[in-house]
């Protein structure tokens, strides 16, 4: 085990005060869930970490709230919270139905949302919701914040854009509209405390007539980043949905896929179960049944 000092902050300010101070070699804990197993890792990644700043007690951190239509939650909130918030339950559903997917009981009551998307594991269950409602982060350092949109945030697994002095302060996005379509889907080993080896969030709005006129569709764990795929989402917008058509977009999916990956050992499973995925996303979010 690598040796550190401790320290809990009791402000936001003395957390940014103390990174700036020592940056690179300072480690946050928030729930510990990653940042544990990365210290008794064998490579010793984490060898030249001088302090661990224990945040999980920032109140600040933990705010959920609505305000005109933006909705924020601190980046310190646990899984557990955020499936029990009235405001995310309301406005945000598929987003809850990703987070009740993170690991076991234990792990949401202490996991958060920030180290979820700061550890940017591909397999992420919260990013694909995220990036569907085209979230922005708000990073913290002692200079001030500054916004950047969760979708360019993360730059490839375990890389993201974030500075050694800063934190993720929240996350924010807009309300969906509650006559949006949505769903979240998610293939796992094993129903519960599963790593996703795929997941696919989807959002849909259509008008009257039952026309789209948005849609956002984001895989996981397919790529290294979860990403909108426009390609995708440009064959439904201003069409009615329908079965062939989302197995067509499905498809659509599983080419831009393997076009990012390239061709590998995993591709002949992974191809047709992403599009497959896809299409039941589609489906479940526009109400969609077989042979329609």
């Amino acid at each position: 085990m690598i040796r550190f000092d401790y320290k809990r902050p009791d402000s936001i300010e003395e957390c940014l005060a103390l990174l700036d101070m020592y940056r690179e070699k300072a480690r946050l804990f928030a729930g510990g869930t990653d940042l544990m197993v990365e210290f008794r890792a064998e490579d010793k990644k984490l060898k030249d970490v001088e302090l661990v700043l224990d945040i999980s007690k920032l109140t600040e951190l933990k705010i959920i709230k609505l305000d005109q239509g933006s909705i924020s939650i601190g980046s310190g909130a646990t899984f557990s919270q955020i499936i029990e918030n009235p405001v995310l339950e309301k406005y945000a559903p598929f987003f809850i139905e990703a987070c009740k997917t993170v690991g076991s009981p234990q792990i949401r009551n202490t996991g958060t949302v920030g180290g979820n998307i700061g550890t940017a594991s591909p397999a992420s269950d919260s990013v694909p919701p995220l990036v569907a409602m085209d979230s922005k982060l708000v990073l913290a350092s002692s200079k001030g914040t500054r916004n950047i949109l969760l979708s360019d945030f993360i730059e490839g697994a375990g890389r993201t854009l974030i500075q050694p002095d800063e934190v993720i302060k929240s996350i924010q996005f807009k309300k969906l509209k509650p006559e949006a379509g949505f769903s979240f889907v998610k293939l796992g080993r094993r129903k519960t405390l599963a790593i996703a080896r795929m997941n696919v969030a989807v959002y849909v709005e259509s008008d009257k007539d039952g026309v789209v006129t948005d849609v956002r569709i984001v895989p996981g764990s397919a790529t290294p980043v979860s990403k909108r795929i426009f390609e995708a989402e440009n064959m439904l917008l201003g069409k009615i949905p329908s079965y062939d058509l989302h197995e067509a977009i499905g498809k659509k999916v599983s080419e831009k896929m393997i076009g990012i990956t390239g061709k590998r050992w995993s591709t002949p499973y992974k191809e047709p179960v992403i599009a497959s995925l896809v299409k039941r996303a589609l489906n479940e979010a526009t109400g969609v049944k077989e042979n329609e």
